[in-house]
């Protein structure tokens, strides 16, 4: 039997056009994707950059959005001024009466502020005068030495001029001290400032005003590991309080804490 004769189909040669199709398809569609993602709403842009140009511009002035965009007018509010605290009229005097006292202070025991002996410094708690113990007291003693009688006199003849509260307060280093009259720093510290707080007033300063308190080695302004800095930490200070007094407030008792 005679055998058929296959006949092979004529190849196409368009076939590549098929997959060209297809890519451009598939590219217009990712260009359609990513400008549906990027495009931007301009009343919104518009919105965001009048904040931002109120935010960092002195001078606002109000922008309105074009109605066709939808988007509601922005005014914008010119800042609050910068309020600024006053100084009430009584603390000002105040602080010019603290002024005058340590300018008065520095004159009247100026030799001994060069020498390094008395330093007078001026906070918001007052003025303060700090005197070294050497020039006061012998070592281990709270007996005045005779030269400090008058400096002391000095300083009470500016404060019993003035009405502030004054406080006394002694000082000393961490060696310990203990004999039959000082047992430790406690009583040296505390009997020094009496001695002070008594001299200034038998000069004339309201013994009312006067609080004397001996603070022992707790409060150092210099090491005590070296001679000059327990030098400095052994002294006296003198402050003249200069703080206004707050109006009084009653604290209300809660009803659960009274007891019947």
């Amino acid at each position: 039997m005679a055998r058929k004769k296959y006949h092979e189909e004529p190849e196409n040669h368009e076939r590549w056009l098929v997959s060209y199709a297809d890519f451009i398809t598939l590219l217009f569609a990712f260009f359609v994707v990513m400008y549906a993602i990027s495009s931007l709403n301009e009343g919104k842009y518009r919105v965001l950059s009048s904040s931002l140009n109120g935010a960092f511009n002195s001078k606002l002035n109000a922008t309105t959005i074009s109605a066709q965009d939808n988007v509601p007018a922005v005014v914008k509010l010119d800042p609050l001024p910068l309020v600024k605290p006053k100084v009430s009229e009584s603390l000002r005097k105040e602080r010019e009466q603290m002024t005058d006292v340590a300018k008065d202070i520095m004159k009247a025991l100026e030799p001994l502020v060069r020498e390094g002996k008395v330093r007078v410094t001026q906070t918001s708690r007052g003025v303060t005068i700090e005197i070294n113990a050497s020039l006061l007291f012998p070592p281990g003693e709270a007996k005045l030495n005779t030269d400090s009688v008058e400096a002391l006199k000095a300083i009470a003849s500016v404060l019993k001029l003035d009405t502030h509260a004054i406080q006394v307060e002694g000082h000393t280093d961490n060696v310990p001290i203990k004999n039959p009259v000082f047992p430790s720093n406690w009583e040296l510290s505390a009997v020094r400032a009496s001695t002070v707080a008594r001299l200034l007033t038998e000069n004339g300063v309201d013994e009312m005003r006067v609080t004397a308190v001996g603070q022992g080695a707790k409060l150092p302004v210099g090491t005590n590991d070296t001679p000059e800095g327990r030098t400095r930490n052994r002294r006296v200070t003198i402050t003249v309080l200069a703080v206004i007094p707050e109006p009084a407030v009653e604290v209300p008792v809660a009803a659960s804490s009274v007891r019947p």
